[in-house]
């Protein structure tokens, strides 16, 4: 309400148009020259931390800002810090083994609990094989005098050798002190020559000599002439197993066929004529002792077409003959 204040009234104002601006006044409830201003039709919303201009679209300025919600994960692919109890998966320029990539799970399901092999469980099973004392064994510049004197006792046999160089190998085969036997008698060839430790070339010189000659002049009034060898020093495992043969000491030797002064060989074989399969059995029979392990046709399919003997050092001097 507007009060006009006489004293400062122009002094040309009129009693009467005092009383007509005073009227309007109370009708409009105000000066005249008072009207109501123009609102909008809707009023403007302040803004409340306006973001950043180009983030929010501008129909949403002046709202609070929504945070934008993380990109979703490849469904073929795991969280960066993988999940609890697992371990996060390998990227690439990493050392993670490739194996180890492939074995990581295509979704989010757990990782199955990792059971041993079969293979491993296996291995584990398997009782250690002791080394063999013998594949450590030093060889001397100077012959040791058990080498000496069983040398000696060779050539009184009239056997005919020649010293080899030492023979051994990482996978522990050796043989320290070989000789290269041509002849177990002066009588006996060895045909071709094998290659083995003296205490295996004297037992089969007395052997051809005592047993194999005697049977062979029993059998066919022959005598001796040579012993066909298939196999002596030879670095291998025995045959199926890990634990090495009496082959690798040079401590074995496989005898494949006998020949006789007038030309007759007879061949080891598992079904041999009546005379040779007594020749055999009686060469067969008599090995058992004097080697201390025998095997030959029937023993396995490995030993069908020879004679096995080896001198294998077994517990109480005891012998193994099939």
């Amino acid at each position: 309400m507007v009060v006009v204040d006489a004293m400062t009234s122009p002094p040309f104002v009129s009693t009467r148009q005092l009383a007509l601006l005073v009227a309007v006044t109370v009708v409009f409830g105000g000066p005249v020259h008072a009207q109501t201003p123009d609102l909008p039709e809707k009023a403007p919303v302040p803004q409340i931390h306006p973001p950043p201009a180009g983030n929010i679209p501008p129909e949403r300025l002046g709202e609070p800002p929504v945070p934008e919600p993380k990109p979703e994960a490849a469904p073929d692919a795991l969280p960066e810090d993988g999940k609890p109890g697992q371990p996060p998966a390998p990227t690439e320029g990493t050392d993670a083994d490739p194996e180890e990539k492939q074995a990581l799970p295509a979704t989010d399901a757990p990782l199955p609990e990792q059971k041993p092999s079969e293979t491993a469980a296996k291995t584990q099973e398997l009782p250690e094989i002791p080394a063999d004392p013998r594949s450590a064994m030093p060889r001397f510049d100077i012959i040791p005098p058990d080498e000496t004197t069983c040398r000696a006792r060779l050539r009184a046999l009239g056997a005919v050798f020649e010293e080899r160089p030492a023979q051994s190998d990482p996978a522990g085969c050796a043989l320290p002190y070989p000789l290269a036997v041509k002849r177990l008698s002066a009588e006996i060839a060895l045909e071709p020559e094998a290659l083995m430790n003296c205490a295996m070339a004297e037992t089969a010189a007395r052997f051809a000599a005592d047993i194999i000659s005697p049977a062979a002049k029993a059998e066919y009034g022959e005598e001796l002439k040579s012993v066909g060898q298939a196999s002596a020093y030879v670095c291998r495992p025995r045959n199926g197993g890990s634990k090495l043969s009496e082959h690798a000491f040079g401590n074995a030797l496989d005898i494949a066929r006998f020949t006789l002064s007038k030309g007759t060989a007879v061949d080891v074989k598992p079904a041999p004529d009546p005379k040779a399969a007594k020749f055999l059995g009686a060469i067969r029979k008599a090995a058992c002792g004097p080697f201390k392990t025998v095997l030959g046709p029937g023993s396995d399919a490995d030993h069908a077409l020879h004679f096995h003997f080896d001198l294998a050092p077994r517990r109480n001097g005891g012998t193994f003959c099939q």
